[in-house]
């Protein structure tokens, strides 16, 4: 048997939803069949699986050892999250380039979660032996080559919240992209957009189509460059999807720069660039009122420019490829 007290970070969800989270593997049948035979106790009584849990409530299950696995150690990491903004609920950090936010086929540590969860258990605000169901998760990703800002919860609450907020399309979101060609100077694109999970790609299609979601986003041109004949765009998102940006923007014949993926000249180190030219830049919180976060409400925050798209350095590529052209005709 285990017993379990409802903390802080566990009150507020079902029964069902935290059996799942203290268990591994448990498949649904036996859970529910579990709750109908009384091997789950609610407060010593008979529970139902919607029930809500209160702090401090006590949970009993009588299940098989195999389901219950051993908590995983935090990992010894030594790399330190850029921090952008911080507060007893969420936490705002510039992701570089080249990290995973969740563990994948190519990274399996050190991602940013890992590196989230090590700083914060260094800080002593997480503990893993004193939780039973939670620990600070990720809230948004943004893709493994794409860098810029994330938001992360501290506490189960934060967490809820802000994925209410973000389901709910409330927070405001913009990025930078160095795209091939001149691009209009503003424009919007509605794409429909279907997932290929093996392949980890979209396809991108122009009307309405079976299991594929709406995509929208806005775009104003920041500055065209003749000579590399690319375009820096501010885009704002309206919607997240699965590569959206990068899958929309080479739809309309623009893909982005160093976009291995969805460019056919992608991956070659172009402009500097051995991966897409993609910078999550901008975020601003909205929250309703009734929100125990709305005194976030309306803050923005965003990560510095990297270098390679700051556009005092492409108006220099930019003038030096004029000078060779020149030199060459």
């Amino acid at each position: 048997m285990k017993v379990y007290v409802i903390n802080p970070n566990d009150a507020g969800q079902r029964l069902d939803k935290f059996i799942f989270k203290v268990t591994e593997g448990l498949p649904a049948s036996l859970l529910y069949k579990g709750i109908r035979k009384n091997a789950v106790k609610l407060n010593s009584r008979r529970a139902r699986p919607e029930t809500v849990l209160k702090e401090g409530d006590e949970v009993k299950l009588w299940f098989a050892d195999e389901f219950f696995g051993e908590k995983a150690p935090i990992d010894a990491v030594k790399e330190k999250p850029d921090v952008v903004f911080e507060d007893e609920n969420i936490l705002i950090v510039c992701k570089r380039p080249g990290m995973s936010c969740h563990p994948d086929e190519k990274q399996k540590n050190g991602t940013l979660t890992d590196v989230i969860r090590a700083y914060l258990f260094e800080k002593g605000e997480f503990d893993p032996e004193n939780e039973n169901s939670f620990s600070p998760a990720l809230c948004n990703r943004i893709d493994r080559n794409t860098g810029g800002l994330v938001i992360c919860a501290k506490r189960a609450e934060a967490l809820r919240e802000t994925d209410a907020a973000i389901r709910d399309r409330l927070f405001e979101k913009t990025y930078l992209a160095l795209a091939h060609g001149k691009t209009h100077e503003s424009g919007k694109l509605v794409n429909y957009l279907k997932k290929d999970s093996e392949k980890n790609t979209v396809s991108v299609f122009d009307a309405p189509t079976k299991g594929a979601l709406t995509a929208i986003c806005e775009y104003e041109l920041v500055e065209y460059f003749k000579s590399p004949d690319v375009s820096l765009v501010k885009v704002r998102l309206l919607t997240g999807r699965t590569h959206q940006i990068r899958a929309q923007f080479s739809h309309a014949g623009h893909p982005l720069v160093g976009d291995g993926k969805y460019a056919r000249t992608g991956g070659k180190n172009q402009l500097g660039f051995s991966h897409q030219a993609l910078w999550s830049h901008t975020l601003t919180l909205h929250y309703p009122p009734e929100s125990p976060l709305y005194y976030l409400d309306g803050k923005s925050f965003s990560a510095p420019v990297p270098e390679s798209l700051s556009p005092q350095r492409l108006r220099l590529l930019s003038d030096d490829m004029t000078i060779k052209s020149i030199r060459k005709s």
